[in-house]
C-alpha cells in the first residue's frame, strides 16, 4: 500500500478518535461533599463552567498539576469557573485533609469514598483525569494525564465567553 494511502487512513482514524473523544455529552449527575462538609450536585453549577480533576495524594503528575489548577481557578472564577477536585477512594481522608491545607488548596476538595462519583464519569483509567464541563452542563473534553494549561486556559476562555 503506498505510503499517501497509509497516511491518509492513519489521519482518518485519528479524526474519528479526536472527535468522539472530544464530542460534548452531558455530564453525569453526581453528588459530591467537600472537605469543609459542603453537599451539592454537579447540576448546582449549571451556568459555570466546571473543570473535575480526579487525584490521589500518592500520584506525582497529579501533586505537580495541582498548584496549577488552584491558579487557574483564581484566575478564572471571577469570570465563571467552578474547580472541584476529586481524591480517589484509596487515599485516606485524613492524608487528603493534610495535603490539601499543606498546598493551601482554595478550590473545591471532594472525597470519593466509595468510588461512585468516578463510575458515574465512566471509570479512569489512570489518574490524573480531569474533565472540563461547559455552562450547559456537557461535557466538551477529557484529559487523560496530566494537564497541560496553555491549551486548558485557552478552552477555559472559550466556554466562559459562550451565553448561559
Amino acid at each position: 500500500m503506498p505510503a499517501a494511502i497509509v497516511a491518509l487512513v492513519v489521519a482518518a482514524i485519528l479524526a474519528t478518535v479526536f472527535r468522539e473523544s472530544y464530542a460534548p455529552r452531558p455530564a453525569p449527575s453526581v453528588r459530591f461533599q467537600t472537605l469543609k462538609g459542603e453537599s451539592f450536585d454537579l447540576a448546582s453549577l449549571r451556568g459555570k463552567v466546571v473543570l473535575v480533576n480526579f487525584w490521589a495524594t500518592t500520584c506525582e503528575p497529579c501533586v505537580r498539576e495541582l498548584p496549577g489548577i488552584a491558579q487557574a481557578w483564581r484566575r478564572f472564577a471571577p469570570q465563571g469557573l467552578e474547580v472541584v477536585a476529586v481524591a480517589m477512594s484509596y487515599d485516606p481522608p485524613n492524608r487528603v485533609v493534610e495535603f490539601s491545607e499543606k498546598l493551601a488548596l482554595p478550590m473545591k476538595i471532594s472525597l470519593d469514598m466509595a468510588g461512585e462519583i468516578e463510575k458515574q464519569f465512566g471509570g479512569l483509567k489512570f489518574v490524573p483525569t480531569s474533565f472540563v464541563i461547559d455552562r450547559q452542563g456537557n461535557i466538551v473534553r477529557r484529559i487523560d494525564g496530566e494537564i497541560q494549561f496553555g491549551p486548558l486556559h485557552s478552552l477555559i476562555e472559550a466556554k466562559l465567553k459562550e451565553p448561559i
